[in-house]
């Protein structure tokens, strides 16, 4: 245990639906019930509450740094409540080792009226720092957050974005031994969001602890090793992040799936799969080699198809582009049926990393005449991986062809020798 910084066992948290009495008629019974014996524990779960942590065990190394990922609702920032004492568990227990810092709510405690400068010393004794700490961490905070020019400006006349990468900048620049981030490296523009990763890099060298929360998953993929998913409060994975991702793709897919089952969709996607051109599953693709993708579609009214689109996408939702059909022309599919639908990549223009693929039918209504997409309801999103020779972070696969031809020399300049790689490359020129 000596070199476990956080350790969480068994963890539950409830909370109360609604209000928590109505009138005094409830409160005076409720209470009687409790002091005789007779009515609920704290840790039992009566019919107005619900568990927003269940049963939750998990241990982080110090210098480790743990992702926690889920759906909307699923617990992450209840956990994170919990571990940094503004929360008491109902049931379990947790040790955390150390000096406990939170970035959770970036510019809480900031006082409108007050400056800059002066919210600075003011937030930072908040969160726990003193005053020659705070001196002596001033002018990096405030070259930091970028607010220089309005440092001595009270923040009521800040914009939302300035007072957010100002209360960063203060809480990251903390001494601390443990540091837990909730969702706040969205603060900013995209070169603030940059210099926010580079520096929580720079805080995990220095052997901090961090638990880090975050949608948006390149961040998550970036910065730690290891990832808890949880799902309606209770852990789903715990495990290597790529595996995390795609537990939480699959949730969301899974969740979305179940709330539009109702629907009336016309074409059911089914059985995504990634094989070789000799139709042998593969369970990734590797960079610049041949593919397939190949599903079934299952058409379930009378529609004509027009194009099939298949939608290629980081891991966070960034747009990469579309594999359409309409290059091959319309596929025609009139009448109800299961369909094998093959599209061949001959080469995998994706760098190593991976990629979100989601198919979507576009039909022909022939009684109203309009477009639209007949799997609308029911879109299947799939997780491809792609691996190359040499990992990087470069989202394309370049396919190039580079000549270098020395340019003709002037006949009255001195032309200096070549090297016999560059001579053989001229011979081609």
């Amino acid at each position: 245990m000596s070199d476990v910084a956080i350790h969480v066992d068994h963890v539950w948290k409830k909370f109360r639906k609604g209000e928590i009495h109505d009138s005094l008629r409830e409160l005076i019974p409720a209470a009687f019930k409790r002091l005789t014996g007779r009515g609920p524990k704290r840790s039992d779960l009566n019919q107005s509450e619900f568990w927003a942590l269940k049963d939750v065990s998990f241990e982080v190394k110090q210098g480790e740094s743990l992702g926690i990922i889920g759906p909307n609702g699923a617990g992450k920032s209840t956990m994170l409540k919990v571990l940094s004492r503004i929360m008491k568990p109902n049931r379990g227990e947790y040790r955390v080792k150390g000096r406990l810092s939170a970035l959770i709510e970036v510019g809480a405690g900031f006082h409108p009226d007050l400056t800059g400068r002066e919210n600075i010393y003011l937030n930072g004794t908040i969160l726990g720092m003193n005053k020659a700490e705070i001196k002596a961490r001033e002018e990096e905070i405030i070259d930091f957050s970028g607010v220089e020019s309005f440092i001595d400006t009270p923040v009521k006349r800040y914009s939302s974005g300035m007072g957010a990468r100002l209360g960063f900048a203060i809480a990251a620049h903390l001494r601390t031994d443990v540091l837990l981030v909730d969702e706040v490296l969205s603060v900013g523009d995209a070169r603030f969001r940059h210099k926010c990763v580079q520096h929580m890099n720079k805080l995990l060298k220095s052997g901090i602890t961090v638990i880090f929360i975050s949608h948006i998953l390149d961040q998550v993929r970036a910065l730690c090793p290891r990832t808890i998913v949880l799902d309606k409060g209770a852990v789903a994975y715990n495990g290597d992040t790529d595996g995390a991702i795609r537990e939480y793709l699959q949730l969301l897919g899974t969740n979305e799936k179940k709330s539009t089952e109702a629907g009336t969709a016309l074409v059911d996607v089914r059985n995504i799969r990634i094989t070789a051109l000799d139709g042998k599953l593969e369970g990734e693709w590797r960079v610049g080699r041949p593919g397939l993708i190949d599903f079934e579609m299952v058409s379930k009214g009378q529609y004509s198809a027009d194009h099939i689109l298949i939608n290629v996408s980081t891991i966070s939702g960034f747009y990469l582009g579309t594999f359409n059909s309409q290059v091959a022309g319309p596929t025609q599919t009139a009448v109800p049926g299961r369909y094998r639908v093959s599209l061949r990549v001959d080469s995998m223009p994706l760098a190593d990393g991976d990629y979100l693929f989601e198919i979507l039918i576009c039909g022909y209504d022939e009684a109203n005449g309009w477009k639209y997409n007949v799997n609308w309801q029911s879109p299947q999103p799939r997780v491809v991986t792609v691996r190359g020779d040499v990992p990087g972070s470069q989202l394309i696969e370049f396919s190039t062809q580079w000549t270098i031809c020395p340019q003709i020399p002037d006949s009255k300049r001195h032309v200096p020798a070549i090297s016999n790689s560059i001579r053989e490359i001229a011979n081609e020129c």
